[in-house]
């Protein structure tokens, strides 16, 4: 670690320290009027921002980045615009702060309260989607938190062009810049840096990336980690499912989009309906473009299905491919579920509701849906306007973490000159 580079990482330490001490008390009418000045400024320079994805995305075409990688970076005036009404949304959303917990008056008249206040300082590290910039700083300044983001070298432009749009926020209304800060380098050993040299700024870290990201995060991390390590995301087709709505279901958790960590990677269907859902719904997918692996009963059903490997039931492929199972009923699939999935997102289809709650309070998945696509593993399908990640976490966090997972909390208590008896 290079002196240099040691300074300016203090250096973003202290500034958001101060920050932080100055969002504590700022106002949530200051906080919201700087989100909303932010996504005015969004729009305002929509064209420079893609002018810079445009980069982005040359650079990594160079470098041979996948489909799924290349759609996680790709920006066009949709996702900008989803991006400033995503500030938008959460400006609107109730003050995550100040917030009365728990009241309770004790026998020797102490009024005890519990109320919500911010994290301090959050280190975000990310990969790929530019859009994490805009969501994360959002999410921070809206609850309180100074916060340090850290994004991929593939969206080294994407990432700066919206990060500016966000510091304009900030001083349109008397807020510090150094509320939002980008780390400026791209050197990796600022990724370490953040990890274990700066636990005196640092009160978490939160990772979004690929698996590779995320396990060192949760390995050199010397402050709590926020995440999840994948998302190895199921649908599973009861035999008490609607073939039409199965069939709607599994093609869009599977390739609305592939990139995205809600994404399926695994469908099972019960035996009895091999002929009557399965295989329908594999030749949807196959003619979708969709690689399917599937195990002997699945291979039957179409010559063009892959024999699936004990490796692809693990496996997260954020791609075009899916691995397809027959399970013997509920009980198998929960078992299947849990042995091979990531604790992520997972999906029944039936019109059997006793079966469906058996699945929902079984499965031991952060996100358990019934009748719907995985792809609702939002925060903003959430209602919370956006999400920073989804967390697997049985800790603080689990689901997509929004603004009521960015705070904690302290105890006030009130007294009338109480003592504790000797």
């Amino acid at each position: 670690m290079s002196a240099e580079l040691g300074g300016l990482m203090l250096e973003l330490g202290r500034r958001a320290l101060e920050a932080a001490d100055a969002l504590a008390g700022s106002s949530r009418e200051r906080r919201d009027a700087a989100l909303r000045a932010a996504a005015g400024e969004l729009r305002a320079q929509s064209g420079r921002i893609l002018s810079a994805n445009g980069l982005d995305l040359l650079a990594a075409e160079s470098a041979g980045l996948n489909r799924a990688m290349l759609d996680r970076l790709r920006l066009d005036p949709d996702r900008i615009e989803s991006m400033a009404v995503g500030l938008e949304a959460i400006a609107s959303l109730p003050d995550p702060l100040g917030r009365i917990l728990e009241e309770k008056v004790r026998p020797n008249g102490l009024l005890i309260q519990r109320i919500s206040v911010p994290l301090g300082v959050i280190g975000i590290i990310y990969e790929s989607r530019p859009n994490v910039t805009a969501d994360a700083g959002a999410l921070c300044l809206k609850s309180g938190n100074a916060v340090i983001l850290r994004g991929g070298s593939e969206a080294v432009n994407s990432n700066q062009a919206i990060h500016a749009c966000l510091v304009a926020g900030l001083v349109s209304v008397g807020l510090p810049a150094e509320c939002i800060q980008r780390v400026p380098t791209q050197d990796r050993e600022a990724v370490g840096y953040l990890l274990k040299g700066m636990t005196d700024y640092i009160d978490v870290i939160v990772p979004r990336g690929g698996k590779g990201l995320i396990a060192r995060v949760r390995e050199e991390a010397r402050v709590p980690v926020i995440g999840h390590l994948d998302g190895n995301c199921h649908v599973y087709v009861n035999a008490a499912a609607d073939v039409n709505v199965a069939r709607e279901i599994v093609l869009n958790s599977k390739l609305r989009r592939t990139g995205i960590c809600g994404a399926a990677e695994t469908v099972l269907f019960d035996r009895p309906i091999l002929a009557s859902h399965a295989e329908p719904i594999v030749a949807a997918l196959l003619k979708a473009g969709c690689e399917v692996r599937g195990d002997e009963d699945i291979q039957s059903l179409d010559p063009r299905v892959l024999a699936a490997t004990e490796e692809d039931w693990y496996t997260e492929y954020l791609d075009a491919i899916v691995a397809v199972r027959t399970v013997e009923g509920v009980e198998a699939a929960m078992k299947h579920i849990a042995r091979y999935g990531s604790a992520h997102t997972e999906s029944i289809v039936t019109t059997d509701q006793a079966v469906a709650e058996l699945f929902l309070a079984g499965v031991d998945s952060a996100i358990v849906l019934h009748n719907a696509s995985t792809q609702f593993a939002d925060g903003g399908e959430f209602g919370m306007g956006a999400e920073i990640g989804i967390s697997t976490d049985r800790f603080h966090a689990r689901g997509p973490v929004g603004l009521e997972q960015l705070v904690s909390y302290k105890y006030v208590v009130r007294g009338q000159g109480q003592v504790r008896p000797h």
